[in-house]
């Protein structure tokens, strides 16, 4: 069975609930089961083992959060032995802010995955409108952009965003799936 590691930090919990809803879409494909972890507590030989980790931050001041920023230091002794490459990576952001500059969180989830060899999963989801129900709303194809009002994380990302972030998983699924049964 291939597997889909979720590694994120959520500050408010917002970025958590929308992890919660990427392992949904993951885990609708058959034959890919998905692990959840926060970057504050990292599973490193589940991310190892992992066909494919998904990166999640919230974007604060235009970056990562300082503790998935951590997370990606400590990468160095994966980075050093190339356990992650030719994995398949993936990310999404979260932030208060329609734009928040998140396509720069996006861009630095990227270059990490990079740096260890990993291959970059896009997003092709057509966005289908801009209103909160509308799925990727923000039209991102990098990967998945979620935003939240000021407001308890079991009220926002709202139903759009929750929908398009079970279906980025599902998508991340269906490539590991392929590219598992290729290799």
């Amino acid at each position: 069975m291939a597997t889909v590691a979720i590694v994120y930090h959520s500050g408010y919990g917002h970025t958590a609930r929308v992890a919660e809803h990427v392992r949904r879409g993951v885990l609708r494909a058959d034959g890919v089961d998905a692990v959840v972890m926060t970057a504050e507590q990292p599973d490193w030989r589940a991310l190892d083992d992992a066909d494919a980790i998904v990166l999640g931050a919230p974007t604060y001041m235009g970056s990562v959060s300082a503790a998935f920023k951590t997370f990606m230091d400590q990468t160095s002794r994966q980075w050093l032995g190339q356990a992650w490459k030719d994995k398949l990576a993936a990310g999404f952001t979260n932030s208060g802010g329609l734009s928040g500059d998140k396509l720069s969180v996006l861009f630095q989830l990227q270059l990490f995955a990079s740096q260890h060899g990993m291959l970059w999963v896009p997003f092709p989801l057509m966005p289908t409108g801009t209103g909160p129900d509308d799925l990727n709303r923000m039209g991102s194809h990098l990967g998945l952009m979620t935003q939240s009002d000021n407001a308890p994380a079991e009220l926002t990302p709202p139903a759009g965003d929750i929908r398009t972030a079970e279906l980025f998983g599902e998508h991340v699924a269906a490539r590991v799936k392929r590219w598992s049964e290729s290799a």
